[in-house]
């Protein structure tokens, strides 16, 4: 067994690494990038090695670099995790000329998968069904065109070495190709160094299943069940669960064993994924194989009982698999959320900032997992992948993860950035997943206009109101107690408040209790057993015999308040209070039609248009790359250009003047 091993990324993937080579009592080495230097994953490992600058290509990427820091370190082998170089046959083969082990498959297996275009031949040859489509690289806009009319629309563009939803565009008609296939290429060179790109028709309304794969150096493999990752956005998961309740025990073995037979055929050796494009009728498509650990790969580790990095360590090392497929039994039902530094309300753009608050959900339950990176106080910059870290979830079935899951989501406290915390507790509420009527389309056939605030029930109307005017009241109590003076008026006729709420008025009475306090609401009555005190951001409450959640910050004279998986802005008056603000003058919002901003925090690529030129309403303005996603930014109507304020090559702050107009 090795005694020291080098981790060639960051993030919660490397604290998730460090934990297991740690457990198994090997040392480990982090490296890291310059805004890297207080990261999570270097404060955990034994030793850590300096790479270079922030961007990737100067350090994460940097092979000579990590090379020399295992030599310097006398690491004897390398985990690559995901992204970065785990699937880079030129690393590989790089690490094993120095001596040093690669924790995961040889250069050809990565070479050979990791081309789509070449992994759906060897697919092919092997008697397995793949997407219809052309599996060479296109030439130009002209071909892509033509094929596609060949194959028929809609279709998908994909990157021959891609991964995690870069350089992949959906097109529906001949107009939407055009666009589609330049700025797939664009992407796709951008994150891979490589702008060949495939066609294959898309399957509408296709679940996306995967098969976890671990093989050792001599001969074995099988299968660690399957995972569905049907809910996506732009091609990028959302969330995860294992066993997908879609297939039937017949379905899931044939798909296990297709899975088999194609690593096999490359020689495969360590974990691996190959997933799969499965129609409504449970006929199943390859897709591709990824060869490497997943970021979905907790799920399968807790309905298995298996740890797939100690696997992965042993097999390296050596060893000989343990498990035989007989062995492997699924157990329950596990979800897995990505918590991302991202904005929903904004079209999911990236956020940056610094983790001012950030508490995980209590973890004393052995059925909660968060497989984190940061730390409060971290800086998530504009230069990695959005994802802060990972929610996963136990349970003896899929509602009782589902449970579980928002419960968790709610009581997590994390500020400073926005994040899509509160997306994904709308998300595990939704009356769809709930019944597993879910494929990949099912983010834009829900939200074609993008996240619009969740019209709140009557039930939740009544906790809101409730718990917001409990928590004035004691404000009120609190600052005439500090101050001597009443610092907001006390309640008229006892505790009378007025809550106002989406727009309207609902009245409600507070009664305080030593532990709690009792609410009404019209003709409905609720008990409250609660503890909490001023300055705790996150309300809890038992409410005849159900447990409440609820975050509530002051804003001004007024509340935030986040409450599954919606978002409100809150007033509590006295009912004299609440009659005279109904005849205050709403403020205007500012005008910024003449100005473009930026609606992110990133890296202004190109400028698009020049002073003077007239824009049609569509027409590109400007591209801004954040967190490995290109965005492109659009006139909204008809302009003129008057001044460009940035030049390319520029970071961009959120709403910072790109351009203005006259």
């Amino acid at each position: 067994m090795f005694e020291k091993i080098l981790i060639a990324n960051r993030g919660e993937i490397a604290c998730r690494i460090i934990n297991t080579a740690k457990r198994m009592g090997i040392k480990t080495v982090a490296v890291f990038s310059e805004i890297d230097s207080q990261a999570l994953h270097v404060q955990k490992a034994d030793e850590s090695v300096y790479l270079g600058p922030s961007l990737a290509s100067e350090s994460y990427l940097a092979r000579d670099a990590i090379i020399a820091a295992c030599k310097e370190t006398r690491a004897e082998a390398v985990h690559p995790g995901y992204g970065f170089l785990s699937e880079n046959g030129s690393f590989c083969e790089e690490l094993n000329e120095s001596g040093i082990v690669f924790i995961g498959p040889d250069a050809r297996a990565i070479r050979e998968m990791g081309d789509k275009i070449k992994a759906k031949k060897i697919a092919k040859e092997a008697g397995i069904k793949t997407i219809p489509g052309y599996s060479e690289a296109i030439k130009n806009r002209e071909e892509v065109e033509a094929i596609a009319e060949c194959i028929g629309y809609p279709v998908i563009l994909k990157a021959a070495a891609g991964g995690g939803g870069r350089g992949m565009r959906v097109a529906k008609n001949s107009d939407a190709i055009k666009d589609g296939f330049e700025r797939a290429r664009s992407e796709a060179e951008s994150n891979f160094g490589d702008g060949r790109i495939f066609i294959e028709k898309f399957i509408e309304n296709p679940r996306h299943i995967e098969i976890q794969i671990i093989a050792d150096s001599v001969g074995n493999i099988i299968y660690l069940g399957d995972r569905e990752c049907s809910i996506q956005r732009r091609h990028q998961k959302i969330l995860e669960e294992a066993p997908s309740s879609f297939l039937d025990e017949k379905t899931r073995r044939l798909m296990g064993e297709t899975a088999v037979k194609l690593s096999k055929v490359v020689g495969y050796r360590g974990a691996g994924t190959v997933e799969f494009v499965v129609d409504s009728s449970r006929n199943f498509f390859f897709l591709e194989m990824n060869t490497r650990i997943q970021v979905e790969h907790p799920v399968t580790e807790l309905v298995t009982g298996t740890d797939i990095v100690e696997m992965m360590i042993r097999v390296a090392a050596g060893e000989s698999l343990m498990l035989k497929q007989r062995d492997v039994q699924i157990k329950g039902h596990a979800i897995e959320v990505r918590i991302c530094a991202e904005d929903p309300k904004r079209n999911f753009l990236p956020s940056t900032g610094r983790l001012i608050s950030y508490r995980p959900p209590q973890l004393r339950k052995k059925n909660i997992r968060f497989d984190a990176g940061v730390s409060e106080g971290a800086e998530i910059s504009i230069f990695y992948d959005s994802m802060i870290g990972k929610l996963i979830t136990h349970g003896g079935n899929r509602d009782s993860a589902i449970d579980t899951m928002c419960d968790a989501l709610d009581n997590f406290i994390i500020g400073g950035v926005e994040t899509n915390r509160l997306f994904l507790s709308r998300l595990v509420r939704h009356p769809r997943f709930r019944k597993n009527q879910v494929s990949t389309n099912f983010f834009e056939e829900e939200y074609p206009d993008g996240i619009k605030p969740l019209k709140p029930s009557k039930r939740a109307i009544q906790n809101i109101g409730m718990v917001s005017a409990f928590v004035h009241q004691k404000y009120c109590v609190r600052n005439s107690e500090i101050s001597g003076q009443i610092a907001c008026a006390k309640p008229e006729n006892g505790s009378e408040w007025m809550v106002i709420l989406d727009k309207k008025q609902h009245p409600i009475g507070i009664e305080m209790l030593e532990f709690g306090f009792k609410a009404s609401s019209g003709v409905t009555k609720k008990d409250f057993e609660t503890n909490w005190k001023i300055g705790d951001s996150l309300f809890h409450a038992v409410v005849d015999d159900v447990t409440v959640y609820m975050h509530i910050e002051r804003i001004g004279i007024g509340y935030k308040v986040l409450y599954a998986g919606g978002d409100y802005e809150i007033l509590v008056l006295t009912p004299r209070q609440a009659f005279l603000n109904g005849w205050m003058i709403a403020k205007s919002p500012q005008d910024t039609s003449k100005h473009l901003h930026s609606p992110m925090p990133g890296l202004l690529t190109e400028v698009c248009v020049d002073p003077g030129v007239f824009v049609k309403a569509g027409d590109k303005l400007c591209i801004i790359e954040a967190m490995k996603m290109e965005n492109i930014l659009t006139a909204e109507r008809d302009l003129i250009v008057e001044n460009i304020a940035v030049k390319p090559g520029q970071s961009l702050s959120v709403d910072q003047i790109i351009l203005t107009f006259r």
